[in-house]
């Protein structure tokens, strides 16, 4: 039994937690916003302003600077920092990074930063809002066909990795032949911390459109095709509970103790996945946050038929679902100041001012270009002229509510039981729309970062040797339970019909 810590680098923030698996409590956490904690990057929402909306992309120096600060604070916790046994980590999905040079040991009084941003051979990376990618999409589905979904669990999809990398290669060439190796989010900030190329693991490997999932290697045939020499510049593919290395002397400065395991990092879906303890067949787990995703393990490998829902490495082992929905807290938030209402009335105060099925009202509240159904171009479109503000927040709920469940519906599963986090997950209003939306029981637990809690499950799974289910009974028990109303099934389920159809219309139009 030991501490083991969780790195989540998501969109906007740099999170930490430790875990005690000994007694199963968090004994020290930290969190840095980008928006807040560095503006000098100017990214208030985690992506450098574009005159492109399309376009969307970070500076990873950012990611570097909020690491530090996060094991700052971290280490200014109280917490002993040497008493950590193993680190993991979560990235944000499918962004890219391109290093001109491999990773080797840091040098002593620089900070991270100045160290690796002369390594970059392009000083931004796309990341998963991107959606400037139609083209090579076009490119790779007209080169493979079925097979690219059929092998690597999804079709060519914008916010990927490999069109990201067959559009840096045919615009800026130059940059391209001089990058020696290509991350993922992932595992660039692994070998930050072991000072040394890290691999890819294959829950973050899988959302490449490179991977192929029958063999777990890169498929030479699409690898080939996407870009001159990649197979070159990628790191291997591995297992989840792989380690990579151990931590670079440089983090010394905080109190950890250089050589501890450092196990390969995954992306934030695989990573949430275990840490909301819905790993095993049966449950599914809803990511409220800027984005919202629905993930499930899978029972049987499937892929989507109508090609939003993708497939993922499990960490626990097998493969896992996942759909994203771009439109998520991004959404709700511009709903809220469309309405000039605070949060206390968004969440609570509207749902009791209106009521289940809200007379049929729906909309598609898609204020970024939208992945799930695809629609490349922002446009909110509703069924309704009228509405008060509390039936305009329910309509947007119970829309979003609609879609988690008309979308999900591919896997063939019917969930009794799912596992809610995010930022959205506090409200208990929504809360009681998603149980009654999807029939199921909704639970909730401690920690609303599941992604740096899967991290550290990930941890102390490969270096202690703990079971997942182990992991999970310890540290993610129900907190609320929210049962579904029965009297609403039959409701619901005539609206997710209308609901179908509105999605159906709209994209005809």
């Amino acid at each position: 039994m030991g501490f083991h810590l969780g790195i989540d680098v998501s969109t906007q923030s740099v999170k930490c937690i430790v875990i005690d698996t000994e007694d199963g409590t968090v004994p020290a956490e930290s969190s840095v916003n980008f928006g807040r904690d560095l503006p000098s990057y100017h990214a208030p929402d985690g992506f450098r302003p574009n005159a492109d909306p399309r376009i969307k992309q970070a500076d990873p120096r950012m990611w570097l600077d909020g690491l530090e600060l996060a094991l700052e604070q971290l280490s200014a916790s109280g917490f002993d920092l040497a008493r950590i046994d193993g680190i993991s980590g979560s990235g944000q999905q499918h962004g890219s990074v391109y290093c001109r040079e491999e990773f080797s040991p840091l040098r002593p009084g620089r900070s991270l930063a100045e160290q690796i941003g002369p390594r970059l051979s392009r000083p931004v990376a796309p990341i998963w809002m991107d959606r400037s990618t139609a083209t090579e999409c076009r490119e790779l589905d007209a080169a493979f066909g079925d097979r690219l979904q059929r092998d690597t669990g999804s079709p060519a999809i914008e916010r990927f990795t490999g069109p990201q990398i067959r559009k840096f290669a045919r615009e800026e060439p130059k940059a391209w032949r001089r990058t020696r190796r290509v991350h993922l989010v992932s595992s660039f900030l692994c070998s930050v911390l072991c000072g040394s190329d890290a691999p890819i693991d294959f829950g973050d490997g899988a959302g490449m459109n490179l991977l192929n999932l029958q063999t777990l290697q890169w498929d030479p045939a699409i690898v080939e095709f996407t870009a001159p020499d990649l197979m070159a510049k990628l790191p291997p593919a591995v297992p989840s509970a792989t380690v990579a290395g151990g931590l670079d002397g440089w983090f010394r400065r905080f109190g950890l103790r250089p050589g501890i395991p450092v196990v390969v990092w995954s992306g934030d879906n695989p990573n949430s996945l275990v840490g909301t303890g819905a790993a095993t067949p049966g449950l599914a787990g809803i990511s409220l946050g800027t984005s919202d995703t629905f993930f499930a393990p899978m029972r049987v490998f499937k892929t989507d038929p109508q090609g939003c829902g993708h497939v993922f490495g499990n960490p626990a082992g097998g493969f896992m679902s996942l759909i994203c929905f771009t439109n998520g807290s991004l959404a709700r938030e511009a709903i809220r100041r469309e309405l000039t209402v605070n949060w206390e009335f968004f969440d609570r105060d509207a749902l009791e001012q209106s009521s289940a099925g809200n007379g049929g009202r729906l909309m598609l509240p898609y204020f970024e270009p939208e992945s799930t159904p695809p629609v490349p171009r922002p446009g909110v479109r509703r069924n309704y002229t009228q509405a008060t503000p509390a039936e305009e927040i329910r309509a947007i709920l119970e829309s979003q509510a609609l879609s988690l469940r008309l979308h999900s519906s591919w896997q063939g599963e019917r969930f009794r039981r799912i596992r809610l986090t995010g930022g959205a997950s506090k409200s208990t209003g929504f809360r009681q729309i998603l149980a009654d939306v999807f029939q199921a029981q909704i639970e909730t637990i401690q920690v609303t970062n599941s992604a740096g809690l899967g991290a550290a499950f990930r941890a102390a799974n490969a270096v202690e040797q703990m079971s997942f289910e182990r992991l999970s009974d310890r540290f993610c028990r129900p907190q609320e339970i929210t049962h579904p109303d029965p009297a609403n099934a039959e409701l619901y389920q005539e609206m997710l019909k209308q609901f179908r159809d509105f999605e159906a219309a709209a994209q005809q139009a």
